[in-house]
């Protein structure tokens, strides 16, 4: 099997260097990059097979705004990637993981977050819900979601899940 390659997109150097040891141990080609300039340029030289993405990094949203411009992007938007946040993550075990986040969106316990992240338990369907500075609600699938502090053996089976390995 061909080695698989990962981009680490992240602001934080020790995530880097803990992710980039847990991945190049597992056989992993591992790439990395500090923003999402310097990550979309990435993307376009090295063609990952699969993008980790921080979430906080020069900006709050700076790692939803690199998703959602791959999500966005025609020779891009079948690359899988991971977004890295410690921001809570809603399950559901509705396939519709966007309706199911608009349906938290209207409930008065979440409606006032900026960001909601959901995912459906059954199917590892995902998605974010967040809203713009100008209060818009901006959706867009992911593929998967790893929780910081990181935890090798959950992004390796996330990994591994969204790479069919």
């Amino acid at each position: 099997m061909a080695t698989k390659k990962i981009l680490i997109i992240d602001d934080d150097i020790d995530v880097i260097t803990i992710v980039e040891t847990i991945l190049k141990k597992e056989g992993f080609e591992v790439i990395s990059a500090s923003n999402k300039i310097e990550g979309m340029k990435k993307i376009r030289e090295e063609k990952p097979d699969l993008a980790i993405l921080d979430v906080m990094m020069t900006t709050h949203y700076e790692g939803f705004e690199l998703a959602k411009e791959i999500t966005d992007d025609p020779e891009l938007r079948k690359m899988p990637f991971l977004m890295q946040t410690s921001i809570d993550i809603l399950t559901t075990t509705k396939p519709d993981v966007q309706a199911m986040a608009r349906e938290f969106r209207k409930n008065p316990g979440f409606k006032d977050l900026h960001v909601i992240l959901v995912k459906d338990i059954n199917s590892g369907k995902a998605g974010i819900d967040y809203l713009s500075e100008k209060g818009e609600s901006i959706w867009f699938p992911v593929h998967g979601f790893v929780r910081k502090p990181v935890d090798g053996k959950k992004i390796l089976h996330e990994i591994n899940r969204i790479l069919n390995i």
